[in-house]
């Protein structure tokens, strides 16, 4: 078969049930957004590092529940009341720690989702008590939150994951070169995230299939053009 060359076309990041893999690291996680209705108080924090899955999973949960997914960072400038009147999804908290308009705004959102008998879920990397919010009513609320954490992945979920990375930009690796990448790579949803970027622009860039050659390059380099 024919290797496939790297083009530029649109990256479609897969969010659905379907695509994601489910891991030892992760299983907890999934479990509880599958019993959303019966969430203790009616909220859950899901952490992990970056890449985790964190907001694959906020968008299985929100299409299920009916859900809005907003980032945390647009709360301050957000029609609240609007916003109480369903299941919403706040992702990564910790972004407006000391902004005290957004953490403002986060707080009448929890007061009033729960209030109107719906459900709240929200994300950020580390454990809630790093999330350096400095609003006291609002972090009081949140260390009583059931949490969940999406732990880094053992080597079956992260070869899932480069495998999902790079068919979200439409490309098909052979075996051999997820091995090559996992002996070599950091062992982080991050890095994985970072490789594949950095895969596909060298592989546009020379105009060359995603090989294990070229990925030997770029895993020398640390450069997209190597």
């Amino acid at each position: 078969m024919a290797e496939q060359l790297g083009l530029d076309l649109p990256s479609r990041t897969a969010l659905g049930r379907d695509a994601f893999f489910v891991a030892p690291s992760n299983a907890m996680a999934l479990a509880l957004i599958d019993t959303w209705p019966a969430w203790a108080g009616g909220k859950l924090v899901l952490t992990g590092p970056v890449g985790a899955g964190k907001t694959h999973l906020a968008h299985v949960w929100a299409a299920v529940a009916g859900a809005t997914i907003i980032a945390a960072s647009d709360l301050g400038d957000a029609d609240i009341p609007r916003l109480a009147q369903g299941h919403i999804a706040v992702e990564d908290v910790p972004a407006i720690a000391g902004d005290s308009k957004a953490e403002t705004a986060l707080f009448h959102l929890h007061n009033l989702t729960l209030a109107e008998g719906h459900t709240l879920l929200l994300t950020g990397a580390p454990p809630v008590a790093r999330w350096g919010l400095h609003l006291p009513d609002l972090m009081s609320r949140l260390q009583g939150t059931t949490a969940a954490a999406v732990e880094p992945p053992d080597d079956a979920l992260l070869a899932a994951v480069l495998v999902k990375l790079l068919a979200d930009r439409q490309l098909t690796p052979k075996p051999a070169l997820i091995s090559y990448l996992l002996g070599r790579m950091d062992r982080s949803f991050a890095a994985a995230i970072d490789l594949v970027t950095r895969l596909d622009a060298a592989s546009l860039a020379r105009k060359k299939p995603i090989t294990v050659k070229l990925a030997a390059a770029v895993l020398d380099k640390g450069t997209p053009d190597a």
